[in-house]
């Protein structure tokens, strides 16, 4: 065997580029709204009517929320949880006694077996009752062991570790390390080949789940050998295993019970029987467990907005103002009505992407991806409003407010843990970047060699033949459609009427399909350089998508006969408000700031504005940017503290 390498990878942006490329999944087998939705197709058939969960599946899922929803109201002291930054351990052992760790595990494996649309309900309510206790819910099931083990794992593998996961064992995601966050090509874990075993050396950062975790998904580089080809690679790993030190627990402004941490290996051994898939995987699997594992997050952002809308409905009624409630007030009135429909519709999108990837009939990839990007935003700026409403108050710890006599309602701590889930599993950056990627797909597909400027000019001249067929039957159909029709959608019209909105989704579906072409036309192969633009084409994208399944949704309540005439309501609003929003979007697609904010990025890069940072003290402790992460046994004790 080898010595562990101490040499970080060295890196292009291309190099960076093509190992994103090789690990993203490459054939689109199933129909799609969100890609149709880029495309400027409008394909309103594939959500409605919308999907429904089978009978049995709502049974169950029913009878578990009622059992959680009982052990949070009496098992789960949120404030004790901020107040001592861990959740004790009777609430985790009262957690597996439910079988809250198996909810998305098989029943065949000692799992609950419930759907997504149930888990993620059920990730709603336990977040509301305190979120560090649903990221650690979500870490061990989204991202964890259980998920990667059900699409990729042998059946082996699957009868060894899934009935542990669904009863005793917790399990953690290692992935980021101190100098790899989104670019994993530059990842530095290596596993080497050792007869029956890997050897891990390498060192982890930001382990959700890793302090207290019995087992740990890990990524790491294999190296090309005449038997493999190398590549990073998935293992599960017992987190017990000689050579494994969790050198420190991290804090965070938020989610202060999170059991997160730094986790060193050096020598580990680890039999190949536990690697997940071939060797040069690991990515690709990531990637895939996230396609679903993503709509955790929104599922707990739709939890907080559900609390935000309770506490600013029960406050601006008491509260009174210059004679009358505070709601009452347009001021404040409008915070309220927007964190009532923006609760509503993201609600709409967690639930419509979750029962499509319960009945996988469509591929939800970039759905689940536009719910976690939508629903990690919006749930900030619900907290952020929550905070503003409540005026001084919100802005007061619970704590302090009980001992002065009042309510002790939370609302700066929910703002502070929600703010992580902007960064967690991709940040709104990267996200922006990951479905703008896809949401080009076509366009790569058909004249991807015309931009690449390492392809010959005999490719660029069939990939040319190809596009102009392509675009010669795409580009006459973004001209008309069914949005300038004043009848199309008539069977969204119940009182309130929101067909106007389904046809305002139809035209300016086409309008985002020609502006993504037309900045292809412009830029070419520089587009990719063009983050701006890309991040605000996504963000339309995600507002026609709400507004859709908003609309959807309301239509199905209406039809059951529940609050149908409410929700009418609530869908007409937020899609008014977020015409607003996609209104302005459009204008800064061309109308911006981004040229100048390069040279402005530049001057500061180069020292040209440090005049401007004069007159104050910088409060940072001494230290480098970045920890040294170079492998070797550890010189720190083992702060690992497993449950039970």
């Amino acid at each position: 065997m080898s010595a562990p390498t101490t040499k970080k990878p060295t890196v292009t942006e291309r190099e960076a580029r093509q190992v994103a490329e090789a690990a993203r999944e490459q054939d689109w087998r199933k129909p799609s709204f969100a890609k149709e939705l880029f495309l400027g197709r409008f394909r309103l058939d594939l959500i409605h009517p919308h999907p429904l969960p089978a009978d049995e599946d709502v049974r169950r899922g029913e009878e578990f929320l009622a059992r959680l929803r009982e052990f949070c109201e009496t098992k789960i002291d949120s404030a004790r949880i901020e107040r001592e930054a861990r959740i004790p351990d009777e609430v985790i052992a009262g957690l597996k006694e439910i079988g809250a760790l198996g909810m998305k595990i098989d029943t065949k494996y000692g799992g609950l077996g419930l759907t997504q649309v149930y888990y993620n309900k059920a990730l709603a309510l336990v977040g509301s009752a305190n979120p560090a206790v649903g990221a650690l819910l979500s870490a061990h099931q989204s991202i964890g062991v259980p998920q990667p083990l059900k699409i990729f794992g042998t059946q082996e593998q699957k009868d060894t570790f899934l009935p542990r996961c669904a009863r005793t064992d917790i399990s953690a995601f290692l992935l980021t390390e101190p100098d790899v966050g989104s670019d994993p090509a530059r990842l530095a874990t290596t596993a080497v080949r050792d007869g029956d075993d890997y050897v891990l050396d390498g060192v982890k950062l930001w382990t959700t789940n890793g302090v207290v975790a019995d087992l740990l998904v890990v990524m790491a580089r294999v190296p090309k050998s005449v038997d493999g080809k190398g590549g990073i690679t998935a293992f599960v790993v017992e987190a017990d295993s000689a050579g494994i030190t969790v050198e420190n627990r991290n804090a965070f402004m938020g989610l202060r019970g999170i059991e997160n941490g730094v986790t060193r290996f050096h020598q580990v051994r680890v039999p190949a029987a536990n690697r997940i898939g071939p060797e040069g995987a690991g990515l690709k699997i990531a990637l895939t467990t996230l396609n679903t594992g993503r709509l955790s997050l929104p599922a707990m952002c739709v939890g907080a907005g559900k609390w935000c809308l309770k506490i600013a409905r029960e406050w601006s009624a008491a509260r009174e103002q210059w004679g009358k409630p505070v709601a009452l007030h347009e001021a404040v009135g409008s915070k309220i009505s927007f964190i009532a429909a923006t609760t509503f519709a993201l609600e709409a999108v967690v639930d419509l992407s979750s029962q499509m990837a319960d009945e996988s009939r469509n591929d939800i990839r970039i759905e689940a991806a536009l719910a976690k990007l939508y629903g990690s935003e919006m749930g900030c700026l619900m907290a952020d409003e929550l905070v503003q409403i409540r005026g001084g108050r919100g802005f007061e710890t619970a704590e302090s407010l009980a001992a002065r006599g009042e309510r002790a309602v939370p609302a700066e701590q929910l703002l502070r843990d929600l703010r992580i889930n902007r960064i967690f599993e991709g940040s709104t950056e990267i996200m922006h970047l990951l479905i703008a990627r896809e949401a080009v797909d076509a366009h790569l597909s058909v004249a991807g060699d015309l931009i690449d400027p390492d392809k010959s000019l005999q490719d660029k001249a069939k990939a040319g033949a190809n596009a102009g067929v392509f675009y010669a039957k795409w580009l006459p159909k973004l001209v008309a459609g069914p949005g300038q029709l004043p009848t199309s959608y008539a069977d969204f019209k119940h009182g309130v009427d929101l067909s106007p909105h389904l046809r305002y989704v139809e035209r300016h579906a086409r309008k985002l399909a020609r502006s993504t072409f037309y900045a292809m036309s412009r830029w070419q192969g520089r587009m990719e350089t063009k983050q701006g633009f890309l991040g605000r084409i996504v963000d339309i994208g995600a507002e026609l998508f709400a507004m859709s399944a908003a609309c959807v949704r309301a239509e199905l309540l209406r039809s059951q006969g529940d609050h149908g005439r409410e929700a009418y309501q609530l869908a007409d609003a937020f899609c008014r408000q977020a015409r607003v929003r996609v209104d302005e979007l459009f204008t800064r697609l061309w109308s911006n700031t981004d040229d100048l904010d390069r040279k402005v990025v530049k001057g500061v890069l180069g020292g040209s504005y440090e005049w401007l940072e004069r007159g104050i003290v910088d409060p940072s402790g001494e230290g480098p940017w970045i920890a040294d992460a170079t492998p070797g046994p550890s010189e720190r004790e083992n702060v690992r503290r497993p449950f039970g």
